[in-house]
């Protein structure tokens, strides 16, 4: 069995019409063997519950760049210490609340050329995502976190002192800038996911991790085998770490290849062991 965390743009959907066509044959594997997959992306729930509809998948997930884990009511017997009811699912909350990331958008915008989804229409968004209009109907339901334009990002490092005074933070995704609370962060959210799906013991399930943005990073560097997707210039980020596997291709073709080539590695590194 191994538990598998994946951010969505970029990586799991395609950059530029966020279809997960070319990941078919990976999701199938994941399907058919039963294995946890659980969403970790700056979408918000209500993005992201439409999108597992979509796919049929029902599983946990995490939100907004990791400000609160959801964890469905169809997860049975699970003991999530923490956790609170939020709708149907039971959540475990990381971030601030949206009115607070908002206040702080409104006190420093003009200074700094902010423009967030707050100060959109789902149109505009629609526009400057590439997203359909429903879709960013749904990015604008926001419950943590603002992603945002800035005037001049030469000017990010005096943006991010003010935010950190503030007890904010500011992390870099595919498109947008996003203010968020000090404290949360994929990284943060993932482990606790860990804990609660695959245990803490002495023999946890192995977790693998998918992303493409520096908002991945942290969440690659807590699970077990990290894989890294190649933007679609071709770049490919630094996770720090020896063992990170790098996808043949950008977006959800490069994803499934690369999920299951390294899933075969590692199976087969276990058959070995287990008839030695």
């Amino acid at each position: 069995m191994f538990l598998i965390f994946t951010d969505l743009d970029g990586s799991l959907l395609d950059h530029a019409d966020y279809s997960y066509e070319g990941a078919r044959p990976a999701l199938e594997r994941i399907a058919r063997e039963g294995w946890p997959i659980v969403f970790v992306t700056s979408k918000t729930r209500s993005e992201v519950e439409h999108l597992q509809r979509r796919m049929g998948i029902d599983g946990p997930f995490v939100v907004e760049n990791g400000a609160a884990a959801f964890f469905p009511s169809s997860l049975t017997g699970l003991d999530i210490p923490g956790s609170r009811m939020e709708g149907s699912s039971r959540a475990i909350v990381f971030g601030r609340p949206y009115a607070e990331v908002r206040r702080f958008v409104n006190e420093v915008r003009g200074e700094y050329g902010l423009r967030g989804f707050g100060d959109m229409e789902a149109g505009e968004i629609a526009e400057l995502t590439d997203l359909p209009l429903e879709d960013a109907k749904r990015a604008k339901r926001r419950e943590f976190t603002e992603p945002f334009l800035m005037a001049d990002p030469k000017r990010l490092p005096e943006l991010e002192g003010e935010a950190a005074a503030r007890g904010f933070a500011i992390t870099t995704g595919g498109r947008l800038y996003h203010l968020m609370g000090q404290g949360q962060s994929k990284g943060r959210a993932v482990r606790k996911v860990q804990e609660i799906l695959g245990g803490s013991g002495p023999n946890p399930v192995p977790s693998l991790g998918l992303g493409d943005s520096p908002n991945d990073a942290e969440m690659l560097q807590v699970v077990d085998h990290p894989i890294v997707i190649p933007r679609p210039d071709g770049s490919v980020m630094d996770v720090g770490r020896a063992d990170a596997v790098t996808a043949p291709e950008p977006g959800s073709r490069g994803w499934s290849a690369a999920l299951l080539d390294v899933v075969s590695a590692l199976s087969s590194s276990r058959n070995a062991t287990e008839k030695g």
